[in-house]
Parts: C-alpha cells; structure tokens; sequence
C-alpha cells in the first residue's frame, strides 16, 4: 500500500495541464466534482502532504465509495444547448468563443455532495458545468455553482475543511467544536460562510444564478489583458415552479426536466471586468458590485438526458482546459482542481457503472 502511494504520488506530483488532458483520453466535457475538489498545485503544496490521490481518498472517506460516479456533485443530469455569442465579449477577450455567432454546448446539472441517490434540498449547493465547442477545435469547459462567493481561498484550506465537516457516525453532523476551530483557523472561510448565508438560494436549477467564482485573464486582439469573473443569470425562471421538497425525491431535477420539456431555458453569460486592487488570488472576496460588466450572449439548454455513455457522464469538466485568449491567474484553485478531476475521472472510468438516480 505504501509503495502505491509513492508511485501515486510521484506520478501525481509532476501533474501538467497536459498530463490532466491526458488522462482524459479522449473524451471531452466536463468532470462536475465541486468547483472545490482541489488537490497538488505544481509544487505549492508539499507532495508528502496533499495529492490528487490523497485529496480523492478524502471524499471517498467522507461520502463513502460509489463505483461509477464522481466523487463529488455525483448526482446529475446531462443537457445539451447552444451559445448565441452577441460580440461584446470580443472587446475583451479574441476567444472565437466571443465573436458574434452560435456554437453548441454541453452541460450538466448537478448537486454538490458525492452521494449519487441523495435527496434533493434546496440548500444544497448546485452546480451547472458547460463545454463551449469551437468551431476551430479549441473548448472552453467551466464549472460554475450558485453561491455567490467560495467557501476556501486554498486548496489546503478546502482539503481541512473536508475533514473538520466530516458526519459522525453517532449523530450524522460534523463535529461542532472541530468546525469551530477549523473556522478559526481560517477567518476568510467564516467571511464567505456569512456572505453565503445573505444569499438564499432561488426555487430550483431554471431560475438559478451560477458563477465562476475564480479569476482568470482575458486577452484582447490588441494584447491588452484583463481578470474576468463570469455568470450565468437566468433570463426568466423558465416556466419552473419548484415543488416543496417534500414533493418527490428528485424535485429539483424533475421540475427542470418539465421546464426543458416545455421550452428552452436561457441565461445570460456576463462578464465582470476587474479594476485594480480586486483580489484575483482568492475567491472567497467578492468583487464590488460597481464593477464593469458585459453581456456577452445567451446559453440556451434546449435537452436534457439521463446519464449514460456518450454524453455529460464520461465527461471531465478541467478548467484548466482554456481557448486561446483565456488563461489561468494567480488563483492556485483552478490549477489544483484539474489534478483532483484528472484522478476523480481515472478511477470511476475503470469503474462498473450504476444508472443515475436522475432519469429523463
């Protein structure tokens, strides 16, 4: 056992973009692990102390083992849509992703946690993970989810945070007194709890805001840089009226699946440009509200489907995975997220597969 995890992490340690993409052979999309499944960041943590292998080992402890599904946001839904570019992305950003047309996407819906058959509850964080495809060849995949700030400014911070919310076995709830000192340990996390509880979340997936949360740098065709945060803003609720949650089950999936079935649902994609002194290194700060934003076009989901072989499943959502005109900043997040996508994908791709609890 001791010899696989030097091999692991010796392998794991040297992890580059390239060696995530690797791993994903040839599938493209989206891995739907919460925009904070994080591990080894290119040397800026300690091997012998965090690895991709170690940080996918935490999940598996703290949700159990589930053949099959991600490790995190396990629970999900795949669609499929377009991206109707209006142009004014472009005055920032030389992306083709931007310039004025239409490409196709791919998404999928998702609830943060790594149990696959959990109930939903409204307070669960939701995700919604998108693959822009080019007509070049280039992807841009993001993975965004409904809180308005992130919960840790590092990977280690996430990687603790884990643990001190880890249920126990006697009442099924973290230990109090371990969170308290977690959270004293680490006072940018108890900022962002407090922003996150002025924030309640909206009735279901339709009519959800889903953001970025992390910086990353746009390039204009003149060269001139900016850091950029997006969203999606829903467009109108799309004819969803979420149930009680004591209605079904899987209430928060079924009524997108009744909204999708009646028309296509839509959101903005808005771009928030910063200003200097914005913390682009940590996303548990929000920027001011002030800040410039652009309008950059419509995400349109016009299907959705149950999990299977061929879409959204097998799909491995990097956000290291970038067109050219968008690069990475100095947030460690991103960087560390794609060794953890890479391990989380590796493993439940050698996995027998269970159907989703989610079916269309």
């Amino acid at each position: 056992m001791e010899a696989r995890e030097d091999d692991e992490s010796r392998g794991r340690s040297a992890l580059t973009r390239r060696g995530a993409l690797l791993g994903m052979g040839a599938v493209a999309g989206f891995a739907a692990v919460d925009v904070g499944a994080f591990a080894y960041a290119g040397g800026w943590l300690r091997p012998d102390a965090l690895t991709p292998g170690r940080f996918t080992d935490r999940f598996e402890d703290v949700y159990g083992r589930h053949d099959g599904f991600r490790r995190n946001h396990a629970k999900g839904l795949s669609a499929t849509g377009t991206f109707e570019s209006n142009g004014a992305g472009a005055s920032i950003c030389r992306a083709a992703v931007f310039k004025r047309g239409t490409v196709p996407v791919v998404g999928r819906f998702s609830l943060g946690g790594g149990l696959p058959d959990q109930p939903d509850k409204a307070d669960t964080v939701r995700g919604l993970g998108l693959l822009f495809q080019m007509p070049d060849g280039q992807q841009w995949r993001t993975a965004m989810i409904n809180l308005p700030v992130f919960t840790d400014s590092t990977p280690q911070g996430f990687y603790e945070r884990l643990l001190a919310g880890k249920p126990q076995p006697d009442t099924g709830k973290p230990d109090p007194q371990r969170m308290a000192a977690f959270l004293q340990r680490h006072p940018e996390t108890a900022a962002a709890m407090k922003i996150i509880k002025q924030s309640p979340p909206s009735a279901g997936f339709a009519d959800s805001t889903f953001n970025g949360l992390n910086a990353f740098r746009f390039t204009s065709e003149s060269g001139e840089t900016f850091a950029v945060r997006w969203s999606v803003i829903p467009v109108d609720d799309g004819g969803q009226a979420a149930a009680p949650p004591s209605a079904a089950r899987d209430y928060l999936f079924d009524d997108l699946i009744r909204a999708v079935a009646q028309r296509p649902v839509r959101w903005r994609l808005v771009l928030t440009v910063s200003e200097p002194g914005d913390p682009t290194d940590d996303a548990t700060r929000p920027w001011p509200d002030t800040r410039r934003t652009i309008d950059a076009g419509t995400v349109t989901i016009t299907a959705v489907q149950t999990e299977a072989p061929g879409n959204a499943r097998d799909i491995n959502f990097d956000p290291t995975v970038l067109p050219d005109g968008i690069a990475l900043s100095d947030d460690p997040i991103p960087r560390a997220r794609a060794g953890v996508y890479a391990r989380s994908f590796t493993r439940r791709a050698e996995e027998p597969k269970s159907p989703s609890e989610v079916r269309v």
